[in-house]
C-alpha cells in the first residue's frame, strides 16, 4: 500500500485551503426525505436541527430521463417535481451544498442531442459528441481496440438515425442499459464542451453550491490503445483544467471513480478530495471478525483528505477497489454473511476482471443497518469508526434513520439497487427520529461536529487483537473512541472545558 501522504498538518492547511468544513455531510435523493426540496429542509429543520454542518450532498435533482437523476436532460433546471433553484438556494442559506456533474456523459432527450438527432453535423451541438471518426480516422471500429477497452456495455457506442439525413450516426456511449444507450457520453475535448461546464459552475455558484462531485470522470478520456478508464497522464491535464474553473468559482471537486484503490491515492497525491471506498468494507470485516488489525493497519497509512462513508445510493464497494487489499476466500464469508441478513450483489461481468478462483462481487447492495444485523450496538460502533475516521464523514439518509432492506422495492422494480432507495415519508421522519438508535447517531454525530479535538492529530491503535482505539488531540483538546469488538460496544472519553469526561456512543 502507498504510504500516507498527506499528515495531519498538510491535511488541516490543504483541507481549509479546499473550502469544505470538517463536520458531517447528509446524501440524500432531493424527494427522499418528504418527496421534495421544500419537504427535504422543512424536516430536517424539525427533526434534525443544525445537525450537518458539513452540509448536503443532494443527488442528481435535475430533469432526467433515467438512472434516477444520472441522465441529465440539462443542469440549468431543477424537475418541477422536485422544486426549483430557489429551494436549492433557500437550502444553501444553511447547508453548504454538493452537486453532480456527469462529466462524462448527459442524457439522449438533452436539448443538446436531441439537436444532433435531427440536423446530424450541421446542428450546432454536433462538436459536443464522440462520432467515431473522433476515435477511429476513418470512423469504422475495431473491434481489436475495443477488446481491450473497460467496458460497461457489449460495445462502447450506439448508433442512431439522422432525421435530417437518414444516415445513421454512431456515437460513444459508455453507460447505459439499452439499445441505443440513454446516456450520450460528452466529448471533453471540444472547446464548446468546455465551455458548457465552465456555464454550469457559474450557474451553481450564483445559486449557492459550494461542492461539486465529479461522476464517472474515470470515463472522460478515450484513447486507443489504453482501457479508456483513467487515461495516464492525460487524466491530470483534465483535471487540472476542472480544477481550475473550479477554483475561478470558488467551488470544491470531489472527483467520484471507482476503481483500484491506487487510482484513489494517484488522486490525493494530486491534490485532489477523494473517496474513501476501502473504509466501509474495513468496517464491515472488523465488526464481523472481531479482529483490529487490519482496519488499524489502513489507517495508519490511508491519505486523510478523504470524504468517509458506510453507505450510498449504490453498495459497499468490494471489486476492483480492494483487489490486492482483501483475501477472495475470507472475502467470500462476509459477502455469505451479508446475504443471509438479507443483502444482493452487484457482479462483475468481465472473466478478466473476476478473482482466480472466479471472486466477482463489485458491491453488496444493503442498508448499512441490515448490513450489521439491525443491531443498534454494532451499527453504531460502525458509525463511530467512520465519523473517528480523518476525513469528511457523509452519511447517507437511509442509515440516518436506520432504514431496513427495502425487499419489496428491490422486487417490484426489478433493481437490487432499491434495496436501500426507501424514500420516507414525514411520518416515517418523524418515527424515526424518535428511536434510541437515531438519537444515539445524531448525538455522535454533533459530537463530531463540535469537539475541537478532530482539528488536531490522529492517531489508530490496536490494544489487543478484539479493541480498537482511535484518538484525536489538539493541544489541550482530547477524544478518544473505543470500541470492544467482541460486545460491540463503545465509549467516548473527552474533554470538555477542562474537565475529562466519558459517554457511551
Amino acid at each position: 500500500m502507498l504510504e500516507q501522504s498527506l499528515n495531519c498538518q498538510h491535511w488541516k492547511n490543504w483541507r481549509k485551503h479546499l473550502m469544505v468544513k470538517n463536520k458531517v455531510q447528509l446524501i440524500t435523493y432531493p424527494d427522499s426525505l418528504g418527496g421534495n426540496l421544500k419537504a427535504l429542509k422543512s424536516n430536517l429543520d424539525t427533526y434534525f436541527p443544525n445537525l450537518f454542518e458539513g452540509g448536503i450532498h443532494i443527488l442528481p435533482p435535475y430533469p432526467s430521463s433515467g438512472d434516477r437523476g444520472f441522465a441529465p436532460l440539462t443542469y440549468f433546471e431543477i424537475d418541477p417535481q422536485f422544486g426549483d433553484w430557489e429551494d436549492v438556494r433557500n437550502l444553501a442559506e444553511d447547508y453548504d451544498i454538493l452537486l453532480d456533474i456527469m462529466v462524462n456523459h448527459i442524457s439522449q432527450k438533452s436539448p443538446y442531442f436531441q439537436d444532433f438527432l435531427k440536423n446530424g453535423r450541421d446542428s450546432q451541438y454536433a462538436d459536443y459528441f464522440l462520432t467515431l471518426e473522433k476515435i477511429w480516422e476513418d470512423g469504422v471500429p475495431v473491434q481489436s481496440d475495443i477488446d481491450q477497452m473497460f467496458l460497461r456495455r457489449k460495445v462502447p457506442y450506439s448508433e442512431f438515425i439522422i432525421e435530417k439525413t437518414g444516415e445513421v450516426e454512431k456515437v460513444w456511449t459508455t453507460f447505459g442499459k439499452t439499445t441505443p444507450s440513454e446516456q450520450i457520453d460528452l466529448d471533453v475535448h471540444s472547446e464548446q464542451v468546455k465551455q458548457l461546464f465552465v456555464d454550469i459552475f457559474k450557474h451553481f455558484h450564483d445559486n449557492g453550491v459550494k461542492i461539486i462531485r465529479l461522476d464517472a470522470v474515470g470515463y472522460v478520456l478515450k484513447k486507443l490503445g489504453t482501457s479508456c478508464f483513467f487515461v495516464e497522464p492525460d487524466i491530470y491535464d483534465f483535471l487540472d483544467w476542472i480544477l481550475g474553473v473550479a477554483k475561478s468559482y470558488d467551488i470544491a471537486l470531489l472527483p467520484e471513480v471507482h476503481a483500484h484503490y491506487s487510482i484513489q491515492y494517484k488522486l490525493a497525491e494530486h491534490g485532489c478530495w477523494i473517496y474513501d471506498f476501502i473504509l466501509p468494507y474495513r468496517i464491515f470485516e472488523t465488526l464481523s471478525n472481531e479482529e483490529s488489525k487490519f482496519l488499524v493497519d489502513y489507517l495508519q497509512t490511508r491519505p486523510h483528505g478523504q470524504f468517509t462513508m458506510l453507505d450510498c445510493h449504490d453498495g459497499l464497494p468490494v471489486k476492483p477497489d480492494l483487489d490486492g487489499l482483501i483475501d477472495s476466500k475470507e472475502a467470500r464469508k462476509l459477502v455469505d454473511l451479508a446475504l443471509d441478513r438479507g443483502a444482493n450483489l452487484s457482479l462483475i461481468v468481465s472473466d478478466e476482471h473476476k478473482d482466480e478462483d472466479g471472486f466477482d462481487v463489485h458491491q453488496i447492495r444493503s442498508t448499512i443497518y441490515s448490513l450489521f444485523g439491525e443491531d443498534d450496538d454494532t451499527y453504531l460502533a460502525a458509525r463511530a469508526l467512520q465519523v473517528f475516521t480523518p476525513g469528511i464523514p457523509q452519511i447517507y439518509y437511509v442509515g440516518l434513520l436506520a432504514g431496513k432492506n427495502d425487499i419489496e422495492a428491490v422486487e417490484a422494480r426489478g433493481d437490487g439497487r432499491e434495496i436501500n432507495r426507501h424514500n420516507f415519508d414525514e411520518k416515517e421522519i418523524a418515527a424515526a427520529a424518535e428511536t434510541e438508535v437515531v438519537k444515539r447517531l445524531v448525538n455522535l454525530i454533533r459530537f463530531r461536529n463540535q469537539h475541537p479535538a478532530f482539528e488536531g492529530d490522529f492517531t489508530a491503535q490496536a490494544p489487543s487483537p478484539t479493541e480498537l482505539v482511535l484518538s484525536w488531540e489538539n493541544g489541550a483538546e482530547r477524544a478518544s473512541l473505543t470500541i470492544d469488538l467482541k460486545a460491540k460496544t463503545g465509549h467516548v472519553a473527552y474533554t470538555e472545558d477542562g474537565q475529562e469526561k466519558v459517554f457511551t456512543i
